[in-house]
């Protein structure tokens, strides 16, 4: 099938697909009466409009209003990009909306109090392209509609045509493997449909990454009114990049709402998955931390066990024998007083970058040894506080939340993929891959610099030889500028060995350090290991997969031979831009529909056909050579040892929502209906 081109089931077109409905009234789900303020709460309001981004809020007042005109008042010229979204508004001009959005929401004729229906599908696109500061084309209308969803309700949860008996359900049983958001995700909407599952969990509660990631100032670096659930919206988040405690509570907060703590085992590996062929089911065995050992009968296998759980240790001469601690990022051992220590940190990832900026404040002598420079994003949001004002506005100004997570989801989604896509013709691909891309760089290059100051030696460490977007771009957690520190020593040299006390580099130079963090990243390419899946025929999956080296799925989901085996955040599906809540979702909203399929035709078995999957890859191989991230300078976890992107999808985020929108039966062969 072709990009864009799965055709629906007819099945499909009777579901009702959670709210979406005709547009409609909408203002009644929404919040607090504003004029009825006493005049304290008025000058609150009036500074808490101030905290507020000014194109969701102008957005936000049109709809309230139903006044189109509005937007004529106030040029959009400037898009929104990635996470910049007051840009292209002048301080008198904010000055001038604040007044009018405080005249509007405390004028009986225009407050929330009163109910307006929302425009025509035309007339919001209009607000979107000023929101945006560009036209939004067409296309996209249904997805966007669908994200934001200013009707309300939950879009993305499935509804039956006809809902089996509870004796069918009773026999239909899921193991979901792991506890992150992928796997609360998924267990979310089994118990929406009321079909049996057990969520099988490793560790001693949920949250995944938010969970085992506990090293100082660990924290999202997506925009943290976007990295949610679309369904479980948070209007109280303290900060915009909020640290892991928040992250991990709300999943736990979300969880426990839907009641999933019933299904879930923790504590608990997956040691193995058998598919037997004659009862055409799973026998998944299971050992728990005092090294109990049962078998789980399951009709469907949802693997959500991610890319980032299981951490990578490097092979390095002579480490096992430092006489100091020695300990990955994501297993922190925070026994160690770490205060006027001489620390190495191992690497300059995502991890390394949140953690040495803090162990450089309170170490004697900080080494940074670097294999790579990192391209790094700046955020004048990244350590700033939410104030009690803008979480008001969250709460209390209807559409606002819509109209901001509107802004970041377009800001950072398909109008940059052309900064990631090759041109052929380009001369300059050494260090770029089109002309917008080494714009990019360029501007970049002249930001790092000014922020390391007048120092040529940290410039030809710190400055990436490859394109930008050849490898995740990072968020800057002041990095330029700690590297200049007097106690900071970024090391470029390879590392030769580790002694008892010391870390030995190529050249030969000796680094006596107290204590060693291992910030090496994780096995990302080795999906579903350290299980054993073994499907039809007794064909073990990571031997397909060839140990990591070359894991491949249809859609990223499921694999021929596995028959009722679905992945979430498999190969290459790992998407740029923040949009991890987004992808998995949607991936949900698609396995969904694969069991709503064989629960109510009665068919318990589907596997994904061999051609379907080989053409699949073959477009998926094509598209993937001509991103940035196959540029010969820019290896990272992206890629295998031969360079083949094993991770990152290449498709528009608009192509992907196409694609697994609904499963197209005819990918699928079927087993006889009961």
């Amino acid at each position: 099938m072709f990009l864009g081109m799965h055709r629906m089931p007819e099945s499909w077109n009777r579901r009702r697909v959670g709210a979406l409905q005709p547009l409609k009234l909408a203002v009644e789900q929404h919040y607090s009466v504003m004029n009825k303020l006493s005049p304290a709460e008025y000058m609150l309001t009036r500074e808490t409009l101030r905290e507020a981004s000014v194109p969701a809020l102008v957005a936000s007042l049109v709809l309230l209003t139903g006044d189109m005109k509005l937007l004529e008042r106030w040029d959009r010229s400037a898009p929104a990009f990635l996470g910049d979204v007051n840009a292209g508004f002048t301080a008198e001009q904010k000055d001038e909306i604040f007044s009018a959005a405080l005249r509007l929401l405390t004028d009986r004729e225009t407050s929330p109090a009163q109910r307006r229906p929302l425009p025509s599908r035309e007339d919001l696109r209009k607000i979107m392209n000023w929101v945006a500061g560009e036209e939004v084309p067409e296309e996209y209308m249904p997805f966007l509609l669908e994200e934001v969803s200013f009707e309300g309700g939950d879009p993305k949860q499935l509804h039956w045509n006809e809902k089996p008996s509870p004796a069918v359900l009773d026999d239909f049983h899921i193991v979901v493997i792991g506890g992150g958001i992928a796997g609360v995700c998924m267990a979310i909407r089994l118990g929406q449909a009321g079909i049996p599952y057990t969520l099988i969990e490793k560790n001693s509660g949920i949250g995944g990454t938010w969970l085992e990631n506990t090293y100082p100032d660990c924290r999202v670096d997506s925009p943290n009114h976007f990295y949610q659930f679309s369904f479980e919206p948070n209007p109280d988040w303290s900060r915009f990049f909020s640290p892991q405690e928040e992250l991990r509570a709300y999943v736990e907060r979300v969880a426990g709402k839907h009641r999933i703590g019933e299904h879930v085992r923790l504590r608990t590996e997956v040691v193995s998955a058998t598919y037997g062929e004659n009862r055409g089911t799973w026998s998944v065995l299971t050992r728990d931390a005092d090294g109990r050992e049962e078998r789980i009968d399951a009709n469907v296998i949802v693997s959500a066990v991610g890319m980032l759980n299981r951490p990578r240790y490097p092979d390095i001469n002579g480490l096992e024998t430092f006489k100091g601690p020695v300990f990955h990022t994501a297993r922190w051992e925070h026994r160690h007083d770490l205060r006027g220590k001489r620390i190495a940190v191992i690497g300059t990832g995502s991890s390394s970058m949140q953690v040495s900026p803090a162990l450089g404040r309170i170490a004697e002598r900080l080494f940074v040894f670097q294999r790579s420079a990192q391209w790094a994003f700046f955020s004048p949001d990244y350590h700033k506080v939410v104030s009690r004002r803008l979480n008001w506005v969250m709460h209390n100004v209807p559409y606002y939340q819509q109209w901001y997570r509107f802004m970041h989801l377009w800001a950072a989604s398909d109008r940059i993929h052309h900064l990631m896509r090759r041109d052929r013709d380009w001369p300059h691909q050494h260090r770029s891959i089109n002309a917008m891309n080494d714009a990019f760089r360029g501007q970049m290059v002249a930001v790092m610099k000014e922020r390391m100051g007048n120092r040529p030696d940290l410039w030809e460490k710190a400055i990436p030889n490859y394109p930008f977007f050849g490898r995740r771009p990072l968020l800057d957690n002041n990095w330029f500028e700690f590297i200049t520190h007097d106690n900071v020593d970024l090391v470029t040299d390879g590392i030769r060995e580790v002694t008892e006390d010391a870390i030995v580099t190529d050249n030969g130079d000796r680094h006596q350090v107290d204590a060693i963090v291992l910030a090496t990243g994780f096995h990302a390419g080795r999906f579903l290991w350290p299980m054993d899946i073994y499907g039809k025929g007794g064909k073990r999956l990571h031997d397909l997969w060839e140990e990591g080296e070359n894991p491949r799925a249809y859609l990223g989901i499921t694999v021929p031979d596995f028959p009722n085996l679905f992945c979430l955040y498999g190969p290459n599906t790992n998407p740029t831009g923040g949009k991890l809540f987004l992808t998995l979702e949607n991936q949900v909203r698609y396995i969904s529909g694969c069991l709503f399929e064989m629960l109510e035709s009665g068919r318990t078995v589907m596997e994904c056909r061999r051609d379907v999957f080989d053409e699949y890859n073959a477009r998926l191989d094509i598209e993937l050579a001509e991103m940035s991230w196959s540029h010969p300078n820019a290896r990272s976890y992206y890629n295998n040892s031969e360079g083949r992107v094993i991770t990152n999808m290449p498709w528009k985020v608009l192509d992907y929502w196409r694609m697994i929108k609904a499963p197209d039966l005819s990918d699928f062969e079927f087993n006889e209906s009961r």
